[in-house]
């Protein structure tokens, strides 16, 4: 049974699903109650969303018009064009958003919304790069103030290319709520249409270079990057103070006029959420309730009068800035998170279409027993799409802007979520499907705008048929030599491929048996049967012995991925300096530096290590 035939109610509950260990478990009347609260849904009175009213499209398609009149259809761009009846739409057709208008009963137009699809995404013939995988935050120069920041993206990408590389993939660089304790983790967001204030190169702003004051903050920053561990607490308030020190100084500048324009009321709103958040605290939720919805007249008074709100605005479009001068050199492949904090910027503004009673997770399997609880609330299927999907767009054209890919964290989630009571825990969740071709035909139209390519992250188990869809819509597979059981040279052409990622352990942590004590230490009991069965594997591919060097294993195991055929291979910058620990340990919380490591080389160092040009030259195409 495919995925879109898999059986699930008019409200998308599933009945019944498999786990990970091959066992039928039925969702049970208690968890389907909660499930439809959550989804503000009297099962009794409420009629599902009609099928009818959105409806994916390619040009040229025939639609079945229900007028022997035919219909008119208004473009995305506000052009009307006359369809006759039983006329296929323009096979010039652009694509995108357009609405299609037919007579409707008491003299009201029926309107359908369509999608209008390429049909998949954009995956050029010949796209076949290596690259590096980094967390941005590790990366630090000698001119860093305590964090990896945007000119040293843009650093990494002139030496990328300087090595034959052509690609880079980096954490999520989405904004924290700008409130203490600043939150590490970048895949639990306040927002993910907009970004870290912390990726700033201050130096690097009109007017910072003729500032005393700036220099001196520079100094005291800069001298954080003498610890490992990144101190976001500091490096916030240091580079508050900056931008707020120009900030005072700024007058106007039309570009900025053209960057708010642009963003219109979604960066009004994300500003308006960090003024109140630096005021009331990060949680909306807690605020007066004047400011509880973006709506609000009181919100409305604040983003016409109060300068902090363009203030907020400001820094977004310095980053932006910077963003797009950091992505010239090589394609950036940027990480959607699969939610977002709904405390936070995207919580405040879009609190109708989420299901707040409810968190999303995974049920039990092999590596968790007792199921996974991301703390993440999820979309609520049938209003969001009530809304023309304007959430789930915006999103992906945000994280699309400047990039050259996307990596889609926890693909199925396109398809199902698991959906978890929050009264209930684990032990009451079950699956809720999503109206898989409407995403996917969204993904391909931004995709194809932004001329981006698109990753899905297919880790694990995923439904039947799911991979053979997503190879259709021209989406790479995600693929990691530690979890495939074929040799390289047997992996899926339409892939990005890889050795390890940030939640696993390093080629340096399994050989040296420093995974598990790393793990140990932080409270984990280590996998021992599955860390010795990746340093076997690693030694076979390497074709070295047990004890031989370390390096020496880094690079046969990145020789031996090279000779996989996937469109993109990228090495991990951990790997590329044999770091032991990894960047997160799942499992832990204030027991590992989770998000918080950098890497123990400065870039400048990097670029004179041997090993990461060794594997360069192992991956070059």
């Amino acid at each position: 049974m495919g995925p879109l035939t898999a059986p699930a109610d008019v409200w998308g509950i599933e009945p019944a699903y498999h786990d990970a260990f091959g066992r039928e478990r039925q969702t049970s009347d208690e968890t389907r109650a909660e499930v439809l609260a959550a989804m503000g849904v009297d099962a009794a009175v409420d009629h599902p969303p009609r099928a009818g009213d959105v409806l994916v499209a390619r040009p040229g398609d025939s639609l079945a018009l229900t007028d022997d009149a035919g219909g008119e259809l208004q473009l995305e761009d506000g052009t009307r064009l006359v369809l006759p009846p039983a006329h296929p739409l323009p096979r010039d057709l652009p694509i995108g958003y357009h609405t299609l208008l037919q007579a409707g009963g008491r003299g009201t137009p029926a309107q359908t919304h369509l999608l209008v699809t390429p049909g998949h995404c954009y995956l050029p013939d010949d796209l076949k790069l290596w690259g590096w995988a980094a967390q941005l935050y590790a990366v630090r120069s000698r001119e860093s103030w305590g964090i990896g920041d945007l000119s040293d993206l843009r650093a990494l990408a002139q030496w990328t290319r300087s090595l034959g590389g052509g690609a880079l993939m980096v954490n999520p660089l989405c904004a924290a709520a700008p409130v203490h304790p600043v939150e590490a983790s970048p895949y639990y967001p306040s927002t993910r249409r907009y970004r870290s204030p912390l990726y700033l190169r201050i130096e690097e702003l009109p007017g910072a270079a003729a500032q005393p004051a700036i220099g001196e903050l520079a100094a005291r920053a800069r001298a954080l990057n003498t610890e490992r561990r990144i101190d976001r607490e500091a490096i916030f308030d240091l580079k508050m103070k900056a931008l707020e020190h120009l900030w005072a100084r700024f007058g106007d500048d039309p570009a900025f006029d053209r960057y708010r324009r642009e963003q219109g009321t979604a960066l009004q709103e994300f500003s308006a959420y960090c003024a109140l958040a630096e005021r009331h605290g990060k949680d909306w939720r807690r605020w007066p309730q004047a400011y509880r919805r973006p709506g609000a007249e009181a919100v409305q008074r604040l983003c016409n009068d109060d300068a902090r709100v363009r203030f907020h605005a400001w820094v977004q479009w310095h980053l932006d800035v910077q963003l797009e001068r950091a992505s010239r050199e090589v394609r950036v492949f940027h990480d959607l998170p699969v939610g977002f904090d709904i405390a936070g910027a995207d919580g405040w503004c879009w609190q109708d279409f989420l299901a707040s009673e409810i968190s999303i997770g995974c049920p039990p399997d092999g590596f968790n027993l007792d199921g996974q609880d991301w703390g993440l609330s999820p979309f609520i299927p049938s209003k969001v799409r009530g809304a023309l999907y304007r959430p789930f767009i915006e999103t992906i054209r945000a994280m699309l802007r400047h990039a050259g890919g996307l990596r889609i964290d926890h693909v199925m989630g396109l398809f199902r979520l698991f959906w978890i009571p929050r009264r209930l825990g684990n032990k009451g969740g079950t699956y809720v499907r999503y109206p898989v071709d409407e995403l996917l035909a969204i993904v391909a139209i931004e995709s194809q705008r932004a001329q981006a390519v698109i990753v899905g992250e297919d880790l694990g188990t995923v439904l039947p048929g799911t991979r053979e869809l997503l190879a259709a819509q021209k989406m790479l597979s995600y693929r990691l030599l530690f979890f495939e059981d074929e040799p390289p040279e047997r992996f899926l052409e339409l892939a990005l491929s890889g050795v390890t990622t940030h939640d696993l352990a390093t080629i340096a942590g399994i050989w040296t048996g420093a995974a598990a004590e790393h793990a140990r230490s932080a409270g984990v009991t280590p996998n021992e049967d599955g860390l010795t069965y990746l340093k076997n594997k690693l030694a076979k591919l390497a074709g070295l012995a047990p004890d031989a060097a370390v390096t020496d294993v880094v690079v046969a195991v990145h020789q031996a991925l090279g000779r996989a055929p996937s469109r993109v291979l990228l090495a991990t910058l951990d790997d590329a300096l044999a770091v032991p620990e990894q960047p997160n340990m799942p499992g832990t919380t204030s027991s590992w530096p989770n998000w918080s490591l950098a890497l123990p080389r400065t870039l400048e160092q990097l670029r004179e290590e041997p090993l990461p040009r060794q594997i360069a030259a192992a991956l070059r195409r």
